[in-house]
């Protein structure tokens, strides 16, 4: 007779036995990896040798261990283990033990006995696993096995279920490997835990393999493979599953309608849905509230609002989870006031919320920009006790931030008990992006104190704060940690990195940043183009993108803009028209943004007639793409089109803002249209409501000068209602030169001085100027 190991007939058990015997390296009947132990009886037959060689070099610790754990002997030297009955001893050890008088462990006492009193109601293995300490707990358990003490079976399902919780895979394989070593892997209800294991640690094949080997299933562990398939994003296969299941004329319960359900909402799979709903109906669940609040969850995300509230209705009970769940169904479909509408009612019913409920609620706020409501609620979670809950208080933070009112934002961060990483994260992205950059550096510094470390979404915030106040010593500081922390390869904090240099202009330390990236996407490449661009190498910028090309990495619509820059910048129209024609191919020739950024290109190539073109082909213009075109004349010192232009624009019915503004009040000046210009400042203030910045009162200005209107010009400054800058008087100053007025030009240059006292040209434009009118003496 002869027997092979992979041999088809053989019984399941085979493989986990002949591994245990050291036998066997090849891979379990249902797919796992065995632990191959040879080299372990090898070694232990290695150390019984040297024990029975040498004696004396080992502890003698039978009476005197505190531990059922702690071995028999011990190695004096390597404090190298050995116990008398171990699992792994070759079968001349007991024997050899017994010869030299040493004891013998008898069946039923001793060291098994003790370990199998501590351990036989897995106790210490559920307290171990639900404190993380999953390798001790696994070690236990691989102890009792090691002394022929077979581990209970609710030791198994805590070590399985404290895998899944801290989605530890390694150790799980481990432990199944435990269980079909014990012959206990035809068990339904291990099957179906271990199915669970695999599928909360993301391994969906395993999870089908273990079902797949089962030889007998129930709804519970049909139920286990459904979630499975569903809480990864495969809905079609969990609906198949879930119709397989009743075609094995096993009736669904209400856990397994809920789990199949919540498939279908994840895939908008509505009509699945409908048909699940009247499956429902037929086995009298949908009073159930459980079954209500998912039915709710499914027709709120697969868009159906109204079937979601004729639900909501119907439910003879509501629990704040119903309530929640229509909520958050009203806003992820839009309807933000109604979810504030149903907030109002859900108080008058008295249902308390919970910290989901105000979470929604919050998120709300944010979307629609809604303070005065957004501060009611933080009064209300308050009142309800949730202020303390670091998932509300983050939540909280970013509504006061989202909402403008970074000072309200603070105040709920350091009222906050307990800080996580996402609340450091939200309270800095929110100074970065109100461009509060030092303020952002300034509570990463605290972060640091208080021994908080930045997670990958923490360095791309804090990052986009450098890039925006330049700060380049500390980025580069920051760019060690993140070495440190290994997070250089997470593709994007390396394309922050490359946008944090090129803004601190040191395109030479966004290079290597760039080239040791192993994956570069869209965005790292748009990023290291638009440092090149923002640098004035526009040539640079263009060969790159050709690069990006040879490379196989399509453009987006950002990269389109910043290479049309770039074309703008050197007027490079051949290039330009290049770049539209890959930009028609690509079908972004609709984007606002790329039509915007093409009329720029032509203006400044000086094709205004293709720049009108496009300007004309735009189907829904907006502000920029308006303001782009009036730019576009305002280049080309067309000024009364501009002026035509912005008439035509504000008969549409769209809106000029402030740049539209500064846009023509420059084109008035470069065409000399001093009038007109007059008139617009005028009309922008009074008529338009729109405050004037300083770019405005700078145009103004050089309108003035340009016209010859010095004294006009002198009054305005003297006038504003803002502290002119530096910028102002230097026009006026270099106005003076030009039209030979001494006096206007010498208070111009006082002021200049006072602003800027090493401005040297300031001091050239004056000697010119008195120079002219002959008064050198006058100094």
């Amino acid at each position: 007779m002869a027997l092979w190991i992979d041999n088809k007939f053989n019984p399941p058990w085979v493989h986990a036995r002949l591994a245990a015997m050291g036998q066997c390296q090849e891979q379990g009947q249902s797919g796992f990896s065995i632990p191959v132990i040879s080299g372990r009886v090898a070694r232990m037959e290695q150390l019984w040798q040297e024990f029975f060689s040498a004696p004396s070099e080992w502890w003698d610790s039978r009476f005197i261990k505190k531990s059922p754990n702690d071995p028999d002997f011990m190695h004096k030297v390597t404090q190298e283990g050995l116990w008398i009955d171990g699992w792994l001893n070759p079968p001349w050890v007991k024997a050899k033990v017994a010869a030299m008088a040493l004891g013998q462990i008898q069946p039923g006492g001793g060291v098994r006995s003790r370990l199998r009193d501590s351990l036989c109601n897995g106790d210490n293995v559920s307290k171990l696993c639900r404190e993380g300490r999953l390798k001790e707990a696994l070690h236990m358990v691989e102890l009792m096995v090691q002394q022929n003490t077979r581990p209970p079976i609710n030791a198994f399902v805590h070590l399985l279920k404290g895998c899944a919780k801290w989605k530890a895979l390694v150790e799980g394989k481990r432990v199944h490997a435990l269980i079909v070593l014990g012959g206990l892997d035809s068990g339904i209800f291990l099957g179906k835990t271990l199915v669970e294991m695999y599928a909360k640690c993301g391994s969906v094949l395993d999870a089908r393999k273990v079902f797949n080997a089962m030889p007998e299933h129930n709804v519970f562990s049909w139920t286990a493979i459904i979630s499975a398939y569903g809480d990864h994003g495969q809905g079609e296969e969990a609906i198949t599953l879930f119709q397989q299941m009743q075609q094995t004329g096993i009736a669904p319960d209400k856990v397994a309608f809920a789990v199949v359900l919540k498939a279908c909402a994840r895939i908008a799979a509505l009509e699945h849905g409908k048909q699940l709903h009247s499956v429902i109906i037929q086995h009298g669940f949908e009073s159930d509230v459980v079954i209500g609040n998912t039915l709710i969850d499914m027709y709120a995300r697969c868009g159906c609002i109204d079937h979601a509230r004729q639900v909501f209705n119907k439910m003879s009970e509501q629990d704040v989870v119903s309530w929640s769940a229509m909520i958050a169904g009203y806003a992820q479909n839009g309807l933000c006031k109604e979810a504030l509408a149903l907030y109002e009612q859900m108080k008058q019913e008295s249902v308390q919320p919970n910290n989901v409920t105000y979470v929604i609620l919050l998120k709300v706020c944010a979307r629609i920009v809604a303070l005065e409501q957004g501060r009611q609620l933080h009064s209300d979670i308050i009142r309800s006790g949730f202020e303390t809950d670091v998932i509300v208080g983050n939540t909280l933070v970013d509504m006061y931030v989202k909402c403008g009112s970074i000072e309200l934002a603070r105040q709920a961060f350091n009222k906050m008990s307990e800080r996580d990483v996402v609340s450091w994260s939200t309270m800095t992205a929110g100074y970065a992006h109100n461009g509060l950059g030092k303020e952002a550096l300034a509570l990463y510094e605290q972060m640091k104190q208080e021994g908080v470390h930045p997670d990958d979404v923490t360095y791309v915030v804090l990052l986009k704060a450098f890039a925006s106040i330049a700060a380049l010593e500390q980025g580069k500081q920051l760019h060690s940690q993140i070495i440190k922390r290994g997070f250089e390869s997470n593709v994007i904090v390396g394309s922050a990195l490359v946008h944090m240099y090129a803004k601190c202009g040191s395109m030479e330390h966004a290079c290597p940043v760039f080239n040791k990236m192993h994956k570069r996407g869209v965005v790292s490449w748009t990023e290291m183009i638009s440092g090149y661009a923002q640098q004035g190498l526009a040539k640079e910028a263009l060969a790159l993108y050709e690069q990006m090309m040879q490379e196989g990495v399509q453009p987006d619509v950002v990269t389109y803009v910043v290479l049309l820059k770039a074309c703008a910048r050197i007027a490079d129209l051949e290039k330009g028209k290049q770049l539209h024609s890959h930009i028609i191919k690509s079908d972004f020739e609709s984007d606002m943004m790329v039509c915007s950024a093409l009329v720029d290109m032509y203006a400044k190539c000086g094709c205004i007639e293709n720049a009108r073109q496009v300007f004309n082909n735009i189907h829904n213009r907006d502000v920029v793409s308006w303001t782009a075109m009036i730019a576009g004349y305002a280049q080309q010192g067309l000024g009364k089109e501009a002026l035509t232009l912005l008439e035509q624009m504000q008969r549409e019915g769209t809106k000029p803002d402030g740049i539209t503004y500064v846009t023509v009040l420059s084109a008035c000046s470069h065409s000399g249209l001093a009038d007109e210009g007059r008139h617009i400042f005028d009309s922008m203030c009074k008529d338009h409501g729109v405050i004037p910045t300083m770019d405005h009162y700078a145009c103004m200005i050089d309108l003035l000068c340009r016209a010859g209107c010095l004294t006009d010009a002198e009054d305005f400054i003297n006038n504003m209602p803002i502290q002119p800058n530096a910028v102002v008087w230097r026009t006026l100053l270099a106005a003076a030169r030009n039209h030979g007025h001494a006096e206007i030009g010498r208070r111009a240059f006082d002021h200049v001085l006072k602003l800027e006292p090493d401005n040297a040209a300031a001091h050239v434009l004056l000697s010119n100027i008195l120079a002219t009118a002959g008064r050198m003496n006058m100094r």
